[in-house]
């Protein structure tokens, strides 16, 4: 079966973050402009800084963190580049220990809690910050599927056997560098023996609108945008869609990892999904 072989430290797997970077968003991110007004780019950068915290948590032993997985993030606006700052500045991948071990810096945030009485208290937590916010400039989209592919392409060339490269890719625009369906079919037909690459495609917008999850078939909108970003994004494995459905989410087989007009929830729910180990050793 695809998508089944053992993640171990001899066999890792990797995910790759394409975040938009772009000028637009500086913009407030839809209807969560009334909830908190921070720009799309600050609310992403939050959430996969989360996100990256919680890979490192998952991978942590008693003897320590365990490299199961490589990951990076590469950002797009006038430049095409990796997007971690401090210590691991422009390195495009790096082991999950390595991660664990170098942030950029660590703050002090405020978080709502369950206070045991049926209501919330607000509590200071410590929250590790690997790369900041950047709005400005285009959406070279071709470039950056291309950066990816060449860094993964020496990824899989590494690791033959592996479970293969996961790429989440967080958009809120049109590329301004030609059609990427190219760039992205290229970087798909990367794998490894265990399966293609997976590309998913994470639409969010300045405005409110309706959120379209997860399509197997053509989304049958008729904007021209939506329908490319389905037509590149990978198929659900049959264990996310599982994953899925269980959190509520229609995921019916032929699936693609396509969310369009998605909302800060949704993409929280997809990125946690999408990066939960399988078959760990």
């Amino acid at each position: 079966m695809p998508y089944s072989a053992e993640i171990s430290r001899t066999n890792p797997s990797c995910f790759l973050f394409l975040i938009d970077q772009s000028g637009s968003m500086a913009d407030p991110w839809g209807s969560a402009r009334s909830a908190s007004g921070e720009s799309k780019a600050r609310q992403v950068a939050t959430i996969v800084n989360n996100l990256l915290r919680n890979i490192v948590l998952k991978c942590s032993k008693d003897e320590g963190v365990r490299n199961y997985f490589d990951v990076g993030v590469i950002g797009y606006c006038d430049e095409v580049g990796p997007a971690f700052g401090g210590p691991l500045a422009g390195r495009p991948l790096v082991p999950v220990a390595d991660l664990a071990d170098a942030p950029l810096r660590i703050e002090t945030r405020r978080r709502k809690v369950l206070d045991g009485a049926g209501g919330t208290i607000e509590q200071e937590v410590k929250f590790p910050v690997w790369f900041d916010p950047v709005a400005h400039g285009g959406t070279p989209m071709c470039q950056a599927f291309a950066q990816a592919r060449e860094v993964l392409s020496g990824w899989t060339d590494a690791h033959p056997f592996s479970h293969p490269p996961i790429v989440f890719h967080v958009t809120d625009g049109e590329s301004t560098d030609g059609d990427p369906t190219l760039a992205a079919e290229s970087l798909r037909h990367l794998g490894t023996s265990d399966g293609d690459l997976m590309l998913f495609n994470i639409h969010i917008s300045s405005h409110q609108g309706r959120e379209l999850s997860f399509p197997a078939q053509d989304p049958g909108v008729e904007d021209p945008y939506a329908r490319l970003l389905h037509g590149i994004s990978s198929e659900l494995p049959d264990a996310m869609r599982s994953h899925l459905e269980l959190e509520g989410y229609a995921a019916p087989p032929g699936a693609r990892g396509f969310i369009f007009n998605a909302e800060p929830a949704a993409l929280v729910s997809f990125l946690d999904i999408g990066t939960r180990p399988a078959n760990l050793r």
